[in-house]
């Protein structure tokens, strides 16, 4: 990739992929493609949101029935019994969410005499995964607007074996697979049945193989291509109960423009608009901006790396939200074998991987989350009444995106009894609401539904005349000397207080809106304890463990307005010697970006910077730029790609619905830069511009409001927004 004068939309590699998890990514938000190998045996592997394994069906894919021995439990632990949730349970083992596999690669093999000048990227900007070498050119995309994996390979006299092989590593042993392979007027139609053992599921997959000039001839399951000037293929992947007619399927295809530009233009007409509605650009080095990116990665603490970390995720995430948001590992795996199932894990992943969607202008992700929640809300309502004997819902921790039912539990990870889950998978709704000035009906219905929940649970009140959140539990803590499931876990006060005022907000006609405001007004308030530090559990008695990844304690600073260095200072404080407790435990990607995203609200540079600085040198990025779980790039997981956007957004420019805040936490080593097409949740799109001399701001307020802005040093200013209006602000040296 060439020098430029702006931020590269873009990644690079001079040396083939070896491995999966280097493969360059495309994604529509449903089919997944994962790019890799050399010119002589390229490999695509298809993934689609809805292959999760099936099996284990029956009670223990259902939540717990143990509402009638709730009030005893809630007796046992308001009466100091520190263990007593370690029985409320059904008796079962723990049972994992079904796991996320990918269906199988398209093989390319062809004779090479000699390869030079190879290359591979990936635009951004158009989702064009790209190899060339010697006269050959492979370009991979996923289109939005045919929902189709498109393969274009053209060489001179190209000679092709194609084949769609199933062999990945961990597929079953006993996967039932049968492969087909016809002669079209196209070229050939292949495809790959795969039955899951023991169940009537299988996915099919179908390659419509078009080609210019040349033979094709069938050796099944290949097709064999020679002499042609070029190669297209087609590809969609269905999961399905008995058989597919691959008649019809394959006809689908046929009937699709078969012109390689065509179809590219009507998939970018999609992508690119909404890929280029924000970007940020840290006045890097152009030569280091013209870097592969292994080689940008050697430099970890560079602007330049920074620009396209943040270019990446943006585009990793839109790829990857469509029917689901991302899942822990975005759209894509190798491996059938995926870590922690590849779910959607709700106490934390997957709100931090979509963190940026609102600022960074990517409604297509938020409704992808909104779709997940609301598919889910019965088995959500299940959860409530078997669990707690309640109206209302309550969230699970784990989800393989088909059941919401709260099965995945066990001693020590009490995951039935987190009732924050429903508030916290909200929230984002809320956020896309106040960004675009609307009340969408079903944000407003489901949190009608949470607060029910809280009407008919929060029913225990304490010597003071508090409410009382029990049993409750801190994702995925526990306090010193005693047990997880305990008292008035920090997150649960926030969130049972912030569901009900938002219900409330949403409702603010009906007579259940002030019911719900007295009811968020009898909570207790967050504890601060000995050691000057917001207390994760606020019940006498229960001290803190800080050693921990998650920070659920601190919901309150982070999504949430709770707690704000302008409005409680105090609470902010105590909150700030929280984190400076909190350890790292075993250096997760998700522990580090949670860390800095809430000393962003803190206005902590310092430690944005640090929390940052352990990602950057800790080797989390694989050289496509997807993440990893752990450092030195262990365990393929999307958390540090797509939460990276939203901890640099957050360290240059926060909003509420009526305050802005303008380089809260700007690190040392970024003296300039400009982000532009971030979205405010006053209703304005901001343009960000600063340097060593100062920065200014240009509002386009899409609504009339009045908002408080706070400069970089933290001194207040009310300004009045016009819709429809440029509003300027300048800020000098600071």
């Amino acid at each position: 990739m060439t020098a430029i004068n702006g931020p590269v939309h873009g990644t690079w590699e001079p040396h083939p992929a070896a491995r999966w998890e280097d493969g360059f990514l495309s994604g529509n938000g449903h089919h997944g493609a994962l790019v890799f190998g050399g010119p002589d045996a390229e490999r695509v592997v298809v993934t689609h949101h809805t292959l999760v394994r099936p099996g284990g069906d029956g009670e223990h894919r259902r939540p717990p029935r143990l509402a009638a021995e709730l009030p005893a439990l809630q007796d046992r632990l308001l009466a100091g019994e520190r263990t007593a949730a370690e029985g409320f349970t059904d008796g079962r083992p723990m049972q994992w969410v079904r796991p996320f596999h990918p269906a199988f690669q398209v093989r390319l093999t062809r004779p090479v005499a000699g390869c030079h000048d190879y290359r591979r990227d990936v635009d951004f900007t158009t989702g064009v995964v790209r190899a060339t070498c010697a006269g050959w050119r492979s370009r991979v995309f996923v289109s939005r607007a045919d929902d189709v994996i498109v393969q274009h390979i053209t060489a001179p006299g190209l000679t092709l074996d194609i084949s769609l092989d199933h062999r990945l590593p961990g597929a079953p042993a006993h996967l039932a697979v049968g492969h087909g392979a016809v002669v079209t007027p196209e070229g050939a139609l292949l495809s790959l049945r795969a039955r899951y053992p023991d169940s009537d599921r299988a996915f099919t997959g179908v390659t419509l193989v078009v080609v210019t000039g040349g033979t094709t001839t069938l050796a099944p399951p290949h097709a064999h291509v020679e002499g042609a000037r070029s190669v297209t293929l087609l590809t969609r992947v269905r999961r399905h109960t008995g058989e597919l007619d691959l008649t019809v399927e394959g006809r689908a295809l046929r009937d699709l423009p078969t012109v390689y530009d065509e179809l590219l233009e009507r998939h970018v007409a999609l992508h690119r608009t909404a890929y280029q509605r924000v970007t940020l650009d840290l006045a890097a080095n152009a030569a280091e901006r013209a870097l592969p990116g292994l080689e940008l990665l050697k430099t970890p603490r560079d602007a330049a790396l920074l620009e396209r970390l943040f270019a990446a995720g943006r585009y990793h995430l839109l790829s990857a939200g469509g029917l689901f948001p991302p899942r822990l590992t975005g759209l894509w795996t190798g491996d059938w074998n995926t870590a922690w199932s590849g779910a959607f894990t709700n106490d934390a992943n997957l709100n931090l991987q979509t963190a940026s969607a609102a600022a960074a202008a990517l409604p297509e992700v938020t409704e992808a989350h909104a779709a997940l929640i609301h598919r889910q809300l019965p088995d959500w309502r299940d959860n409530a009444r078997a669990v707690f004997g309640a109206r209302g819902v309550v969230a699970p921790a784990h989800t393989d995106g088909e059941s919401g039912h709260s099965y995945h539990f066990n001693r020590e990870y009490p995951l039935h009894l987190w009732t924050a889950g429903a508030d916290w998978l909200l929230k984002p709704l809320v956020d896309h609401d106040e960004t675009h000035g609307t009340r969408d009906p079903r944000t407003a219905s489901a949190l009608t539904e949470v607060a029910l929940f809280y009407e008919d649970f929060l029913t225990r009140v304490d010597d003071d005349g508090h409410l009382v959140v029990v049993p409750s539990y801190s994702p995925e803590n526990r306090p010193a000397g005693a047990s997880w499931g305990t008292i008035n876990a920090a997150m649960d006060l926030s969130a049972a207080r912030h569901a009900l005022l938002t219900a409330a907000d949403y409702h603010s006609d009906t007579p259940e809106a002030d019911r719900w405001q007295a009811l968020a007004e009898r909570l207790p308030p967050h504890r601060i304890n000995e050691d000057g530090a917001l207390a994760e559990w606020a019940w006498p008695g229960l001290l803190d463990s800080y050693d921990h990844r998650h920070l659920s304690h601190l919901y309150g600073v982070w999504p949430l307005d709770e707690i704000t260095p302008y409005d409680t200072p105090d609470l902010a404080a105590a909150a700030h010697r929280a984190l400076e407790l909190r350890g790292a435990e075993n250096d997760s990607a998700h522990g580090h970006l949670h860390h800095a995203l809430i000393a962003a609200r803190l206005r902590d540079g310092e430690r944005v910077a640090h929390a940052l600085g352990q990602v950057l040198d800790g080797d989390f990025f694989h050289a496509s730029l997807m993440s990893a779980h752990y450092p030195n790039r262990h365990v393929y997981n999307a958390d540090a790609a797509h939460t990276l956007p939203a901890v640099l957004i957050e360290m240059l420019l926060q909003s509420t619905p009526h305050r802005l805040a303008l380089l809260p936490a700007l690190p040392p080593a970024l003296p300039a830069g400009r982000l532009t097409g971030v979205r405010t949740r006053f209703g304005a799109e901001a343009e960000l511009t600063w340097g060593p001399d100062g920065a200014t701001a240009v509002l386009r307020p899409t609504r009339t409001v009045r908002i408080e802005v706070r400069s970089p040093s933290g001194e207040a200013e009310l300004i009045d927004l016009v819709a429809g209006e440029d509003h300027a602000l300048s800020m000098g040296a600071w």
